[in-house]
C-alpha cells in the first residue's frame, strides 16, 4: 500500500487537533511541536484539509484551526483523501482498464492487491477521529505488546 507520510501526518495532526481543541482554535505550531512535524509541512496539509471541508481556520490573536465537523463524523479515510493520498495496493492506475505490464495487461495478482486496497479503505472508513481519541480502535497490536511485556516480567 502506498500511504506516504502525507496521509499519516494528516491523520496524526487531526487526532491532535481533535484531542486538544476543546472548542477553541489550536495553533499549528502547537500541533507541530507535539507531533514532531515540520510547521511548513503542516501548513500545506491544513490548506488541503481546509479545502476538503475538514477544518476551519480562525484568524487573529488566539487563532488557529478547529474541526469543521464533529470528531465522530470525521473518518480517517476522509482525511487521507483530502490530502490527495490514494489508498491502493496495486501499481496500476486506479480505475484504469489496462494493467501495469508493458503490454498493458494485468498481472495475475492484480485482483488480490486491488481487493486489499478496498479492504484498507473500508477499514479506514469505519474509524473516526473520535474512535482514535477515545482509544476505541480495535486490534491486536496492544494485546500482543501487552502479552510480550507479561512474558518478560514473568521470565524475570
Amino acid at each position: 500500500m502506498r500511504l506516504s507520510t502525507k496521509g499519516r501526518y494528516a491523520v496524526m495532526a487531526m487526532v491532535d487537533l481533535a484531542s486538544h481543541s476543546n472548542g477553541k482554535p489550536v495553533a499549528l505550531a502547537d500541533i507541530a511541536e507535539r507531533q514532531e512535524i515540520s510547521l511548513s509541512y503542516l501548513e500545506q496539509l491544513f490548506g488541503k484539509l481546509r479545502k476538503g471541508g475538514l477544518v476551519k481556520s480562525v484568524r487573529g490573536p488566539g487563532g488557529g484551526y478547529l474541526l469543521a465537523r464533529d470528531s465522530g463524523e470525521t473518518r480517517v479515510s476522509d482525511i487521507i483523501m483530502a490530502v490527495d493520498e490514494l489508498i491502493k495496493a496495486t501499481r496500476c492506475t486506479p480505475g484504469s482498464p489496462t494493467g501495469c505490464h508493458l503490454n498493458k495487461s494485468r498481472c495475475m495478482t492484480h485482483d488480490l492487491w486491488e481487493e486489499l486496497g478496498n479492504q484498507i479503505y473500508l477499514y479506514l472508513s469505519s474509524v473516526t477521529l473520535e474512535d482514535i481519541c477515545e482509544r476505541r480502535v480495535l486490534g491486536t497490536s496492544g494485546l500482543i505488546y501487552g502479552e510480550e511485556s507479561d512474558r518478560r516480567v514473568a521470565a524475570q
